[in-house]
């Protein structure tokens, strides 16, 4: 597997294929990671499964024993990639491509993985965009808009498709952010639609309750992915502040995402995970 950088490159821009060209690339999965079919005969949807997090989600899944379905947008490389990585571990990888944004898209995603696997155990919710921005004095708010979209309700298009194919003790986990808790002066946007996650996890976890369906979140700080470099300035800065004094690697955020989806997490509902290298928020 790939080793953990010492540090970070300059900027560069996003494009299909990015992250295999990302110096240093980031870390997926430990080489010493040990699968123990914690998700055995599961069925896990990730959207944003391309890369980055999304990409180490699947490939823990994968290893912990569950057949994987990545929505992605159109990073047709990076998904082909990720697939190649799941099936290593021996379990199947359909890899769908389109908007969040459309709601006939979610219909389509969740009936095709439904179709293909045969259930939906586990939905992760982890597709997100963000925009640098100083001030709020001349707002871009097309690109406001369009982060609220995707971040916010590209999950309330896919939550309610996919209900009816969850069942009691079945798991939905939503990645917010340390700047829903912390807040963030150049990511105003974006920490205002993690805000929002962090929020509607809480009220869905009260809402599916009866149901017996547990509703989960994940808060990562400073982690190194492909979104980093292609959407930030002074990038050599990047998780310098943390008490750790690193950005981390995704393959420090895609275990937590196991142990939520997993048996282990059974009478926990409607809380936060988070990793962020030590910068202490309240929860």
């Amino acid at each position: 597997m790939n080793e953990k950088p010492k540090n970070i490159p300059d900027q560069s821009q996003q494009r299909p294929g990015f992250e295999e060209k990302m110096h240093p690339q980031p870390e997926v999965i430990r080489q010493d990671y040990k699968g123990s079919d914690r998700l055995k005969k599961k069925v896990a949807l990730i959207t944003g499964g391309d890369s980055g997090i999304g990409r180490s989600i699947a490939v823990h899944f994968a290893r912990e024993g569950a057949d994987i379905s990545i929505v992605y947008l159109k990073e047709d490389e990076d998904a082909l990639k990720t697939k190649e990585l799941v099936e290593a571990e021996g379990k199947r990888c359909l890899i769908i491509a389109g908007n969040i944004k459309d709601e006939k898209f979610c219909d389509k995603a969740i009936e095709k993985t439904a179709k293909e696997l045969g259930a939906i155990n586990i939905l992760v919710n982890n597709a997100a965009e963000q925009h640098e921005a100083d001030n709020l004095e001349e707002p871009d708010l097309s690109l406001m808009q369009e982060s609220f979209k995707t971040n916010v309700f590209g999950m309330f298009y896919i939550i309610p498709k996919a209900l009816p194919y969850m069942k009691e003790g079945d798991s939905i986990i939503n990645t917010t952010s340390v700047t829903s808790y912390r807040g963030s002066a150049h990511l105003i946007d974006y920490s205002s639609t993690k805000g929002a996650i962090t929020s509607f996890t809480r009220s869905l976890s009260i809402n599916l309750a009866d149901r017996k369906i547990r509703v989960n979140g994940v808060a990562p700080g400073p982690i190194w992915t492909p979104l980093i470099p292609s959407t930030l300035d002074n990038v050599s800065e990047f998780g310098k502040k943390t008490a750790l004094g690193r950005p981390g690697q995704p393959s420090e955020v895609g275990p937590a995402y196991v142990f939520l989806a997993s048996e282990d997490a059974s009478y926990i509902t409607g809380h936060v995970l988070h990793i962020n290298g030590g910068d202490f928020v309240s929860s």
